[in-house]
């Protein structure tokens, strides 16, 4: 499957954190061409291996989504909201939405007319607690079909712009486990020594719980965590941003700098651009989590620019996903057992 084929599919599948049932079922499918092996986990982490001789690495993406629950319910029937992850109230007036109650039912989020707020909430942005979906369905419908606790899901519109660009739900960070799939894709004309673990990790967005449950089972020599970082939007800090046209090698104290150096040097021998972003304390990516399992993995983490993220509209570029495909397919046929002496001297 083509790495934008596959993005397209993804993003539009359930898979709220902690409940990644579906999304992993399918990620799990998609692998299964490329790879000798490949299980999920009872966290719904997919795991999928391309058998080798050599050092045992892990690659590692999460496929879990932000989104929202319920956590009451209207005399009228209007479902009020929590949320799942981090999710920005200020985007959610005006968004369709699933709800997956005794059914899946399609809302729309409501909050009160510009018109009806007083002057004291005119100053103020929406919180969660001003809005609501509405199912359009009287209130004891609702609660026949709806219970406190059930998942609401952000609408899926995958969007193809100009220039290569898509915008769609979920980029962050399924994007990542397409650049993934690209890479097992591309090995298949590749030698490796390695011993290559590709997870599709569950709960990132809520602690990275799957990072670290897969990072102490498979308990790998090296790692590389991918994951999405912000690029340039009008009026963001610069020191915060990357250009949306080339991936980003980040550098800090949770991240192995002689891996890094690994990683940057098959960039260059395959012309494949890399930005560097300073993290100068943990990344919040699962490399953190894969780095602190058991007595410490050196781990290096690989970004893709994304702009507006954890919005419905998370933009990227396809082509600097497709290079992280041949990136990573490049560096795992690279490495070598002598890199756990040369990681240390």
């Amino acid at each position: 499957m083509q790495a934008d084929d596959f993005l397209r599919d993804v993003t539009a599948m359930r898979g709220l954190s902690g409940d990644e049932g579906e999304v992993s079922a399918f990620v799990a499918d998609a692998f299964r061409p490329y790879c000798d092996e490949v299980t999920i986990d009872a966290m719904n982490n997919v795991i999928a291996r391309k058998e080798g001789t050599g050092p045992k690495v892990m690659f590692c993406a999460h496929l879990d989504e932000i989104g929202l629950m319920v956590v009451s319910i209207e005399e009228d029937g209007s479902l009020r909201l929590g949320q799942v992850g981090g999710v920005d109230p200020r985007i959610l007036p005006g968004q369709r939405v699933f709800v997956h109650g005794r059914e899946k039912l399609m809302g729309v989020i409501g909050a009160k007319a510009p018109h009806l707020l007083s002057e004291e909430e005119r100053k103020r942005n929406y919180t969660r607690e001003d809005l609501y979906v509405d199912l359009g369905l009287p209130g004891d419908r609702v609660r026949e079909l709806v219970r406190v606790g059930d998942q609401v899901q952000l609408d899926h519109r995958y969007t193809e712009l100009q220039n290569g660009r898509v915008a769609v739900k979920t980029c962050d960070d399924r994007a990542c486990v397409a650049i993934m799939l690209q890479a097992a894709r591309l090995l298949q004309g590749l030698r490796h020594e390695a011993d290559l673990y590709f997870v599709a990790s569950a709960q990132e967005e809520v602690g990275s719980r799957g990072a670290m449950t897969s990072a102490f089972a498979l308990k790998p020599d090296f790692a590389v965590a991918l994951d999405v970082c912000h690029a340039s939007t009008p009026g963001a800090p610069a020191w915060r941003t990357h250009k949306l046209d080339s991936l980003v090698a980040s550098m800090g104290p949770y991240i192995h700098p002689a891996l890094r150096e690994k990683l940057t040097e098959t960039a260059q021998e395959n012309n494949i651009s890399l930005q560097t972003a300073v993290v100068p304390r943990y990344t919040s990516t699962d490399a953190d989590q894969i780095g602190e399992s058991r007595s410490g993995v050196p781990t290096a983490l690989l970004e893709l620019p994304l702009k507006y993220m954890h919005t419905t509209v998370e933009m990227l570029d396809l082509n600097v996903l497709k290079e992280g495909g041949r990136l990573l397919a490049h560096f795992a046929a690279a490495v070598r057992a002598s890199w756990e002496d040369e990681l240390w001297t």
